[in-house]
């Protein structure tokens, strides 16, 4: 927006530099050419006068006069002779301005060009007694004038669009400060930061917007408050009736020997499980959706290098192979918010393992690119069809596969989420050698080696 206000001011100056400054050189051309051609259309009449005399005294006085002009001027005198006064002069080369002069006594004016003007300025006049004088004045003077009132015109525009542009780029500024500082507040805003306000300044206009911005951003910020407070207070008023509920349960089996019943109170303890595992995921779920914090820059590869760590133990039980490979030089830094990533491999990790057969590998791989940095987890384990990767991230969707089983369909849902809230995204694919292969990409930060 700015340089679009620095090229509109520059080009208003430029418009009415044209408009003011080139009629005014044409009119001092113009001029000059005017002046040029009287001043030798007089000078050649009254030598002409002196040519038309009959009197010794004018022709030696035209003698004198043809040469001094000759002298302080850049124009040369020729003289066609007539009656008894035939100067020590240069004779005319015989042409239609010549004879035009001598047979009609008609004077001619030859600039030798139709653009500007030519080299000579030639101006031939009759004289009394079919005599002719003719002035070949030389432009060469005039050419150089010529240049400088146009040089001293352009130079004085070019001065007045850098004075205009410089100009033009602090009010460009000043106008627009507004609008920047209301960037930077939805900036921050939507990089997590909801205690972001935009100072009220600026035309009315967009003092006007940044109030309201400022009192949805004060709204929103208490919304999201009350949400927090909201998935605490469940956070613990959930989990203690249904871990009471379980211990209840386990103490009536142990109680109990009638083998019906026993059945029955196993298959309570395992939908209070599955309810448990359910209400876990819609948390951490609530918690993703509540927690709106700015992203940080973050060592990809340690995070990874961590979670592999915590998950190692369970695969080697399976003889389950974690592979890390990567093409990504150095280590790479990506933008997110602290604990998302962990949340994500965990997610991401648990589903692979489960899905992996004994003895396969689980291959994570990481590579970074100038603007973005991708993070990719392939398993052997059966894959998706399409209709099934379509449906994955849906909340309570559970496959019909391995994971379908004892899955609470909300792993894929909360990575969606916690990736959203990073500016990330998460695809499903299908794995080059067989089985799935989820695509994480993340923003890189600018300090990163990507």
């Amino acid at each position: 927006m700015n340089r679009q206000l620095i090229r509109s001011y520059i080009l208003l100056v430029a418009v009415a530099i044209l408009l003011f400054t080139v009629p005014v050189a044409f009119t001092l051309t113009k001029q000059l050419r005017d002046d040029t051609e009287l001043s030798v259309l007089r000078e050649a009449k009254t030598m002409a006068l002196l040519l038309g005399g009959d009197d010794t005294i004018s022709c030696e006085a035209l003698t004198e006069v043809a040469k001094a002009y000759d002298r302080e001027s850049p124009g040369t005198v020729q003289v066609s002779p007539g009656g008894s006064c035939a100067p020590d002069l240069p004779r005319p080369a015989a042409d239609r301005a010549l004879t035009r002069a001598v047979r009609d006594g008609t004077a001619t004016t030859d600039w030798g060009s139709d653009f500007i003007w030519g080299r000579h300025l030639t101006v031939t006049v009759p004289a009394r007694g079919d005599a002719a004088v003719r002035i070949v004045y030389s432009t060469s003077d005039m050419t150089t004038r010529l240049w400088q009132i146009w040089g001293f015109r352009a130079g004085l525009a070019v001065l007045v669009l850098a004075a205009a542009a410089a100009i033009g780029a602090v009010a460009a500024r000043r106008i627009t400060r507004p609008l920047r500082e209301l960037n930077s507040m939805a900036s921050r805003f939507s990089d997590g930061d909801l205690t972001a306000r935009s100072p009220v300044t600026g035309p009315a206009e967009t003092r006007t917007l940044a109030h309201t911005l400022n009192q949805g951003a004060e709204r929103l910020d208490t919304l999201v408050a009350s949400q927090r407070i909201f998935v605490a207070d469940a956070s613990h008023q959930l989990r203690t009736p249904l871990t009471a509920l379980r211990l209840s349960l386990d103490n009536i089996a142990d109680g109990v020997d009638d083998e019906f019943v026993r059945e029955d109170v196993e298959q309570a303890t395992a939908e209070v499980v599955r309810m448990s595992r359910l209400v876990n995921g819609l948390l951490v779920l609530a918690r993703a959706e509540a927690k709106v914090t700015a992203p940080e820059p973050l060592q990809l590869l340690d995070i990874v290098e961590e979670r592999l760590d915590v998950w190692r133990p369970a695969a080697d039980e399976r003889g389950v192979h974690i592979a890390l490979r990567g093409s990504a030089d150095g280590r790479p830094t990506v933008l997110a918010s602290p604990g998302h990533l962990d949340q994500v491999l965990d997610n991401v990790l648990s589903n692979a393992l489960e899905v992996s057969p004994d003895g396969g590998t689980i291959t994570v791989r990481a590579d970074a690119g100038p603007d973005e940095v991708t993070l990719s987890v392939l398993d052997e384990g059966p894959g998706m069809t399409d209709a099934e990767k379509s449906r994955a991230f849906d909340r309570f969707w559970r496959g019909q596969g391995l994971t379908g089983r004892s899955g609470s369909g909300l792993g894929l849902s909360v990575v969606r989420q916690l990736l959203t809230d990073d500016g990330g995204t998460v695809t499903l694919r299908d794995a080059p050698g067989g089985g799935l292969w989820v695509l994480i990409t993340l923003r890189a930060s600018p300090r990163s080696g990507g």
